[in-house]
């Protein structure tokens, strides 16, 4: 569903992401990891089409991002970690606007406003401007918005950011239920209480390479010990190199200065 094929990307001579590969298929919840600066963010605005790549592709249900950006961009669905949304329309004039990017019916688009502003508590506020929604609204938003097309992938930067702890859950079990139906869900987050929780494999990188790729019992298994994905994270990470500590700017530095 969702393949990553020999990326790399450079910022001014500096090599942020390398020969990066996966495979995800349909139907897996997969979180990807890693300190600040390790190339996760790179790789997501690759893989929504946001960035090219130096070498490499990402390929979203068959379709190339770089060679087919709209076919590829219709089967994702993308929460960034900061929402950043028209504050002069109402909850539900975006979702309209939403949909009617993605072609979705205007009675699709009602029942979707419908279910997932009841699930996630803003009904109430469906109506006002998103200017005067809270941080936390607004990502509940962007996921009503992200699930309205339904996508065949979702790619989540830190979903739990401003939510709720009921909204946290009702959120836990949509992704669940997405993957279930066969979807595929590439998650990043520095919360590892949560990838331990939902993922079926994960992916660590440091310094724009993949360290480890597979489940949570593997890799207490590959480092002989036992302990929660925290602790194994950390020793696995800790080797007194970062990424920010060998690039003169930050990977957000780096992405804006190319932007």
């Amino acid at each position: 569903m969702l393949s990553l094929q020999n990326l790399s990307k450079d910022y001014d001579g500096f090599r942020a992401l390398d020969d990066l590969s996966l495979e995800i298929p349909a139907g897996e919840f997969f979180c990807f990891l890693g300190p600040n600066g390790a190339g996760k963010t790179t790789t997501i605005k690759i893989i929504t089409g946001l960035l090219k790549p130096a070498t490499g592709k990402a390929i979203i249900a068959g379709h190339d991002i770089q060679a087919a950006p709209l076919e590829a961009k219709r089967q994702i669905g993308y929460i960034p970690d900061t929402p950043y949304l028209y504050e002069k329309l109402s909850g539900r004039d975006f979702m309209h606007f939403v949909g009617n990017l993605y072609g979705v019916p205007r009675q699709e688009v009602q029942a979707a406003i419908d279910k997932y502003f009841a699930a996630f508590r803003i009904a109430h506020a469906a109506d006002n401007l998103i200017e005067n929604y809270s941080f936390g609204m607004r990502q509940k938003l962007c996921f009503s918005a992200a699930f309205m097309h339904k996508p065949k992938v979702l790619v989540v930067d830190e979903p739990m950011v401003g939510l709720d702890p009921q909204s946290a859950r009702t959120l836990k079990n949509m992704l669940r239920e997405f993957c279930r139906d066969g979807g595929t869900v590439f998650l990043s987050t520095h919360l590892l209480a949560i990838a331990e929780e939902l993922c079926d494999r994960l992916g660590i990188i440091t310094r724009g390479k993949l360290r480890f790729l597979d489940s949570v019992d593997d890799l207490r298994r590959q480092m002989a010990r036992e302990g929660n994905l925290e602790d194994l994270f950390l020793e696995l990470t800790n080797d007194g190199v970062t990424n920010t500590e060998e690039s003169p700017f930050t990977e957000t530095e780096s992405i804006a200065k190319e932007a």
